[in-house]
């Protein structure tokens, strides 16, 4: 979640795009930062610290943007899923099922700005695929946006 809010963040304060693409970053900031504060309330001191981010010039551009965007909201999507069986609070537990839900929503509004691009429906399956942490952090990490 630090990574989506850092990310939408810097987009909106770059201000290089304007009509869908800026309302886009500046709802989904607001959904990210407000699922930040959350999980760190929830977790408390079991919270992870924010992280330093380099986002190599993907808020520069819609392209990149947008592409980086899907790239990350349906990586959230398959981190909740995989995280899901996990949680054992069931009020942690239904937070998570309703932020994934809003996560979803994010991917299927960036694919519908994004166009005719590698996904062109908003929802292009009937089921998405969970992911293990190991997965996710592996792939949070190939992006090379957390540097520290």
């Amino acid at each position: 979640e630090f990574l989506e809010a850092e990310f939408y963040t810097e987009a909106v304060r770059l201000n290089r795009f304007q009509g869908k693409p800026r309302l886009f970053a500046q709802v989904v900031g607001r959904h990210e930062r407000t699922h930040v504060a959350f999980l760190r309330k929830a977790l408390g001191s079991s919270a992870v610290a924010k992280p330093t981010f380099d986002f190599k010039g993907t808020t520069a551009s819609v392209a990149k943007f947008a592409a980086t965007a899907q790239v990350l909201e349906d990586t959230g999507v398959s981190a909740y899923l995989g995280q899901a069986p996990l949680i054992k609070t069931k009020s942690i537990l239904a937070a998570a099922g309703s932020i994934v839900t809003v996560e979803a929503r994010h991917a299927a509004w960036i694919r519908e700005i994004r166009g005719n691009s590698r996904s062109p429906l908003p929802a292009p399956a009937a089921f998405d695929s969970p992911k293990t942490k190991a997965q996710i952090l592996a792939a949070v990490s190939g992006t090379g946006f957390i540097t520290g």
